[in-house]
């Protein structure tokens, strides 16, 4: 059936519905997607990120092209006035999964090293801002252009591989001394997993996000079971999760990359430029 696209959003509140309390009419706001349940085992115990009957915005459920949309209050967080929407609505599926990824999951931690495939997409630019201005830690990251890598390193990247000309795995075995990399950030999938994971020092933690490039790959079992490599799974955060992000992002601690903005009405341009691959962060619809 027909249904209306869009996930993040942010915006004002038009109306509250009764009993909900801590917001009204007028109050600037960003929103988590991700509706859960917050009935079922998990999201009473706190982990509503593995919610057996959550639904996601433009999904399966009407999105967020649109003028109006409702609610429950849960979804939705106040924004202070030095927060833009157009970089609020960057942030909700690009620092959600790489919070739940990084600080909860692998556990990165300062003195370790991180590699981030594809740090020119909205999780890219999320994980190297998570990775070195929160945590602390030293991060490699891949790109395709010379022109992205200047923009990697200028968003926190220590080291940048352009993986157009040079061996992601033999890159970062140089670069590390031989031992390989503590963690990896996947969003891609198919494509780079082979020579990511094989980047990994032994003992080392793979998270994996998203699977632009495709969902099937290979996998090496020996290299699973005798290095001892771990594997993670993750799909977005926890409610938790979003209220420190979006606390992150209200001091100023953390600062979504927009690369463009378009009119509503232009969202088949947008995606088009989406297709081309040639931007660096999110792009945005705005409302007229």
């Amino acid at each position: 059936p027909p249904l209306i696209l869009g996930g993040d959003c942010a915006g004002e509140i038009a109306e509250v519905g009764d009993g909900v309390s801590g917001f009204k009419p007028g109050d600037r706001v960003v929103v988590n997607p991700r509706l859960s349940c917050m009935q079922c085992a998990p999201c009473l115990a706190g982990q509503d990120d593995l919610c057996r009957r959550s639904r996601f915005l433009g999904s399966a459920i009407d999105g967020s092209y649109a003028e109006y949309i409702s609610l429950p209050a849960a979804n939705v967080h106040l924004l202070a006035d030095s927060v833009s929407f157009e970089l609020a609505a960057a942030a909700p599926t690009t620092y959600l999964p790489v919070w739940n990824m990084l600080v909860r999951r692998l556990q990165l931690k300062s003195w370790q090293t991180v590699l981030v495939l594809s740090a020119s997409a909205g999780v890219g630019t999320a994980a190297i801002q998570v990775a070195k201005d929160i945590i602390g830690a030293k991060v490699i990251a891949t790109t395709s252009s010379a022109e992205k890598a200047a923009k990697a390193t200028a968003l926190g990247a220590d080291v940048v591989i352009n993986y157009k000309d040079e061996d992601i795995r033999e890159r970062v075995r140089e670069i590390t001394g031989g031992a390989g990399v503590d963690c990896v950030v996947d969003h891609v999938g198919a494509d780079f997993f082979g020579p990511a994971f094989a980047s990994l020092r032994n003992g080392g933690r793979y998270g994996i996000c998203g699977a632009t490039t495709g969902l099937r790959t290979e996998l090496h079992l020996g290299q699973l079971f005798s290095q001892q490599k771990e594997i993670y799974g993750v799909f977005m955060g926890t409610k938790e999760d979003m209220r420190e992000i979006v606390e992150l992002m209200n001091r100023g601690a953390i600062r979504p990359v927009v690369d463009r903005t378009f009119p509503l009405a232009e969202a088949a341009t947008a995606h088009r430029y989406m297709d081309e691959t040639s931007f660096f962060g999110k792009l945005i619809l705005t409302q007229e």
